[in-house]
């Protein structure tokens, strides 16, 4: 009975393990031309039990048995089904299949393959992005799609960016592109001031960004597309692959350019030689620019889980990026936290999308570069204590007492079910809540070495962002008719609040930072420091509708409609609508084209409207405020206090309408040689028309100083022509390169104005405050710079500048139109190498056609300043005639040409063939190591820290252009990374 038991026992188990045995299956993936396909997916039939294919295309899985079967796919090639029939060894041959070879963009509620697109669309992924440490998304495309400029406001950790679509369509600072982020809208681009929408994405989750060009494209999003929209799609987790990841880079920053201020030696040279001079010599050398900066050191690290079957996919990420500025007491340190996840149920009727994203930032700021500092001083004493003389100020001074520091918190959830409810018929809702808040800290700690009184100021802020979207598509066919209809319904609402107060007066020395411990202060003079807050509440509601049709593949149709409620709009123009219709012939299907050189060939042509409602909150009621000047107010007695009295800042103008542009778009997109050249060429005319401004009321006696106003018949006009070329070659000896580039001449044109002059960029500094820099004059660019033409020192050592009226006199009219800071050409190319495991990549970018006023110039760099000892550039004795008098003003003399070409990104990188490690194949799927460049080199005529500039000039909430007062440089980086996957 015994050894009964003992055999049935065994041959349980026997059976048990002949369950649990695994069939080990080798192969290698091929092209048609007998290339490797690397990263090609191989899964197990029935089963979430998949791999892919390494850099050679070679792939090992696990089977459950022989007879298994096998789905091997690629993008762009036919997927195909392998019945393993007892192979354990497979050689798979993929071939380009027609309906799957083209790239799938997004295009504003849906998906489009590119040959079925109507309107100017751009796709940059991941594997196109720029490398090396990025902060901000937008420089992942910088240079990477014609028609899009992205400027840096700074070099500063954290700095936002600007992005012109299609060049500058209005005038308002905060209105750009519309940013949407896996389906939810977030916001809009503004000057670059460090505030943008897209700081808290962590980068590495990114997978694609489209960018949608003209008003057929983004016409479905109405009233916030008219200035184009950015799709950002994160990525999801693959069916059948499941894999932890790690990527870490490290990364050394210097000061890529200094300002050519002079040595020690010089400066006392120069100074002593200007007659009535006030030299100042503390008897050391010292280059403030090296003493102020630091090879600073970034970190960027993230851990990725991801996998999934056919029925779930999840991708789940933690980064951390911990950013050092090249200027002492500035870093960024980010971290973010990013779940999506996609379920399919009711056998694969109902599909749920989630996405939550979660981020905390804290930024130091500091741009104290002292390169007017006197070099003849030392910067520390003999015994390593700062060098603190009676009557200098050292700069070193500055970093040690004052701080300015930020901290921001935000969450995004994004819900997204969709269910089929008949074949072709999907109902969708999208439901999204974005949730943030900042504080900061701008402090002086009271101290008796630069004898500082103490100074704090804090601010707060609040917002949130709802949205729930409704919509309806339909696909169906009818014969060789192909169509898609599109319906729905959005609703958005958000709320920010913010508040500041600030105090003086801390007590000096006791260790204390004024923002740990605010009670210490002691003025609390109300007058003096008023707190300060603003509360607004937006609603933006939409109906929209778009159909597609397409005829034998060969003719497509697209029109789209939105019609816009924003409670920004009095009740008079509450609602917009706007339209749009594209349509494009495929001509390559034509029978005429079947012998053709063109491996692709496509006419595409659109019209359409976006409209624009980026303007303040509650300008079209009225508002009041109150005060006890004697203004507004009268004593009640003769001799009594005045009574707080109230007065109108505001009237009320229900009859605000829309902004709106109007752009025409003609395209062709073409391949030859078998789709190795492909290309684009576009042409577009875009026109903005009622442009919303604040403006000063002809008549002088009114309550209110300005008021808001639609202005007739001006218009802007942007008109240009894009073109892109892109050449790829893989070859079967593994040496494969890609070239191409893009390039885009545009012209921009203000028309129609009654404004002599609306200033958009101002200066500011002693007797300059508001002197106009730039602004829009009728017949020119946006951002044209109108001021005096310099022409030389008269014979009084003072500043001579021309009669342009010709009147004899020099006066403010003498004021002309002398340069642009819009470039009329923005260009891209690069090059793509790569053998076997190793690669190459560089990149190249510039613009050419535009100035910049170097404000950083006149506002420290004149003869005035150096005679009392400030350091300058050799600007300030250009002219050995002019005088110590004579001021800085406004003029040519400070301007100069912006064009440049950089070495944007350059990277190598070596992916390891993780299956021959023997110690390693059974546990470690990738394994790669890169170095990056970045910003290796510029060539420019410009001689300040960087001709990529746009410090927030702005003036009157009108966005500035082309001035660099004061920029925080821009790094020269090396980056070093790993890549690993498990």
């Amino acid at each position: 009975m015994i050894k009964r038991k003992i055999l049935m026992l065994l041959f349980a188990l026997v059976v048990t393990m002949s369950s649990w045995a695994q069939t080990r299956i080798t192969g290698t993936v091929f092209d048609g031309q007998n290339v490797p396909l690397p990263v090609a997916t191989v899964l197990e039939k029935g089963t979430s039990n998949g791999t892919t294919t390494d850099f050679d295309g070679n792939f090992i899985i696990e089977v459950s048995d022989e007879s298994a079967t096998l789905i091997v796919s690629f993008l762009g090639y036919a997927s195909k089904e392998i019945p393993l029939n007892g192979q354990t060894s497979i050689s798979v041959v993929l071939q380009e299949d027609s309906s799957e070879l083209d790239e799938v963009v997004v295009v504003g509620y849906g998906t489009q393959k590119i040959k079925d697109v109507t309107g100017a669309v751009k796709r940059v992924t991941s594997e196109d992005f720029n490398k090396g440490v990025v902060t901000n998304a937008g420089q992942l495309i910088q240079g990477k799609a014609a028609g899009v400029n992205v400027t840096s406001s700074s070099g500063e950790p954290g700095s936002g960016q600007r992005i012109v679509i299609r060049g500058q369509g209005t005038i308002r600072q905060g209105s750009g592109p519309l940013f949407v982020l896996d389906g939810f809208p977030l916001g809009l681009a503004g000057t670059g001031s460090g505030d943008s929408p897209l700081n808290f994405i962590n980068s590495d989750d990114i997978e694609s960004i489209d960018v949608l060009k003209d008003a057929s494209a983004t016409a479905i999003y109405g009233s916030r597309g008219a200035n184009g929209v950015v799709i950002i799609t994160t990525k999801k987790g693959k069916a059948g692959v499941s894999k932890l990841s790690l990527s870490s880079n490290v990364g050394l920053s210097t000061l890529a350019r200094k300002l050519d201020v002079f040595s020690a030696d010089e400066f006392r040279k120069q100074v002593a030689a200007i007659p009535g001079n006030e030299l100042i010599d503390g008897g050391g050398a010292t280059d403030w620019q090296d003493e102020l900066t630091r090879t600073a050191i970034t970190q960027n690290h993230n851990l990725v889980l991801s996998g999934g079957n056919n029925k779930l996919n999840y991708y789940a990420s933690l980064g951390m990026q911990d950013q050092e500025g090249i200027v002492y007491n500035s870093d960024l340190k980010r971290t973010s936290a990013r779940i999506n996840v996609t379920q399919k149920l009711l056998d694969d009727r109902l599909k749920i999308d989630y996405n939550l994203n979660t981020t905390i930032t804290e930024q130091s700021r500091n741009n104290n570069l002292g390169y007017a500092t006197n070099p003849t001083f030392d910067a520390y004493t003999a015994d390593g204590k700062i060098n603190n003389p009676v009557n200098w100020n050292n700069p070193l001074l500055h970093n040690k007492y004052v701080g300015n520091f930020s901290e921001s918190r935000k969450i995004l959830i994004n819900v997204a079910p969709s269910y089929e409810i008949l074949e072709g018929l999907i109902y969708k809702i999208n439901v999204g809540y974005e949730n943030s808040s900042s504080d900061s800290d701008q402090q002086t700690i009271a101290n008796s070495e630069r004898n500082d009184l103490g100074f704090l100021r804090q601010s707060f802020g609040k917002y949130r962002n709802t949205l729930v979207e409704n919509y309806l598509t339909y696909g169906f066919e009818v014969g060789e008719h192909n169509l898609s209809i599109l319906g729905g319904h959005s609703y958005q609402k958000t709320f920010a609040r913010s508040s500041s107060w600030s105090i003086d007066e801390f007590p000096a020395d006791t260790g204390i930072d004024p923002r740990n411990n605010p009670g210490l202060g002691g003025d609390t003079n109300i007058s003096d420091h008023r707190p300060s807050g603003n509360t607004y509440e937006n609603e933006l509601q939409s109906y929209f509708g778009r159909l597609n049709w397409d005829f034998k593949g060969k003719y497509l149709f697209t029109a789209t409609v939105r019609a816009d409620g924003s409670s920004k709009f009095g009740g008079n123009n509450k609602y917009g609508v706007f339209t749009s219709f594209a349509g494009s012939w495929r001509i390559i299907e034509e029978d005429f084209m079947k012998e053709s050189i063109f491996s692709d060939l496509k006419l595409r042509a659109g019209w359409g409207q976006t409209g624009n409602q980026e303007i303040p909150s509650k300008i079209t009621k009225a508002s009041y405020s109150v005060s006890n000047s004697n203004n507004v107010s009268y004593p009640i007695d003769q001799n009594g206090p005045y009574p707080v009295g109230s007065v109108y800042t505001r009237f009320a103008n229900p009859d605000i309408q829309w902004e709106v542009s109007t752009q025409s778009n003609v395209g062709i997109d073409f391949g030859l040689f078998d789709g190795s050249l492909t290309g684009t060429v576009d042409y577009f005319h875009k026109v903005s028309d009622n442009i919303l401004l604040e403006v000063v009321p002809v008549d002088p006696i009114v309550p209110a100083p300005t008021y808001w106003t639609n202005v007739p018949d001006m218009t802007i006009t942007n008109k240009g022509l894009e073109v892109a070329l892109d050449y790829a070659k893989r070859n079967p000896d593994g040496f494969s390169y890609g070239f191409g580039g893009n390039a885009t001449f545009i012209d921009n044109m203000v028309n129609d104005s009654p404004f002599t002059i609306v200033t958009t960029g101002s200066a500011s500094g002693q007797g300059l405050t508001d002197a106009t820099i730039n602004g829009f004059v009728s017949g020119q660019a946006i951002g044209a710079f109108y001021m005096q033409t310099f022409i030389g020192i008269d014979g009084d050592g003072l500043s001579k500048f021309a009669d342009t009226d010709g009147d004899g006199e020099i006066t403010e009219k003498d004021r002309s139109i002398v340069g642009s800071a819009l470039p009329d050409l923005t260009y891209n190319f690069y090059a793509n190498l790569s053998y076997k495991r190793l690669d190459f990549n560089v990149n190249f970018n510039g613009v050419s056609g535009n100035e910049i006023y170097d404000h950083t110039a006149m506002g420290s760099f004149y003869k005035t300043l150096l005679s009392k000892s400030n350091n300058t550039t050799p600007i300030a004795i250009q002219y050995p005639e002019e005088s110590i008098i004579n001021s800085a003003a406004v003029s040519t003399r400070y301007l100069k040409d912006g064009s440049y070409l950089r070495l944007n990104n350059m990277t190598i990188g070596y992916s390891f063939d993780t299956k021959s490690m023997a110690w390693a194949s059974n546990w470690l799927q990738e394994l790669r190591l890169s170095f990056t460049g970045q910003n290796l080199f510029v060539i420019t005529d410009y001689d300040g820290y960087d001709p990529e500039v746009n410090t927030d000039s702005s003036t009157g909430g009108i966005q500035s252009f082309g001035i660099d007062k004061f920029a925080y440089p821009k790094a020269r980086t090396f980056v070093l990374g790993v890549n690993v996957s498990f």
